[in-house]
């Protein structure tokens, strides 16, 4: 069990330094506000350049700005991106899969999709814990670099309802690092 321990520690240290090359970089880094404060989360162009563009896209739009955590479940992940709340709805375009060997392990972020392999939109998940059966099933566009405590916070939902949530919380504003000015 140690083992294993010091070994997903291992990969999920190697995930971050790998990723590292595009640290920094403002044109690829969000800012989500929650209730709570700042997730700061770096984008993986060089694993999902369509995704990583069409999320640019949707957040110059303004379009993630009040839009609820409508499905979280406690100890795996929390989905957002449905202007209409329920799960359903998205921006109107789907983007190819773009899967990729990038673990899905605490801090990513993953597009969310129906059945087919290329039916995602604007939905996306945080994982809360890793989640390694995912892997290589949905696309890896991101990781947070910061602020996972405040992803932690997100209200939960109910787990015999497949974790829809009553009243939720939501993103205040998500915003591309490069056009703040702070």
């Amino acid at each position: 069990m140690r083992f294993i321990r010091l070994f997903v520690a291992f990969i999920t240290g190697f995930f971050v330094a790998s990723s590292a090359a595009n640290a920094g970089d403002p044109e690829n880094t969000l800012y989500m506000d929650l209730k709570d404060g700042r997730v700061v989360i770096e984008m993986r162009p060089d694993l999902a350049p369509n995704h990583v563009k069409r999320i640019k896209e949707l957040v110059r739009q303004k379009f993630y700005d009040g839009v609820v955590f409508h499905r979280v479940i406690a100890g795996f992940m929390a989905q957002t991106g449905d202007p209409t709340g329920t799960g359903m709805g998205g921006s109107g375009q789907n983007i190819k899969a773009e899967f990729n060997s990038a673990p899905h392990v605490r801090g990513t972020l993953s597009m969310a999709r129906a059945s087919s392999p290329d039916s995602a939109d604007s939905q996306f998940f945080i994982v809360l814990a890793d989640s390694n059966f995912l892997d290589g099933q949905y696309t890896v566009w991101g990781n947070v670099t910061k602020g996972m405590e405040f992803v932690d916070n997100i209200k939960k939902g109910d787990s015999a309802q497949n974790g829809k949530v009553t009243d939720p919380d939501k993103i205040v504003k998500l915003r591309v690092a490069a056009d703040v000015k702070e």
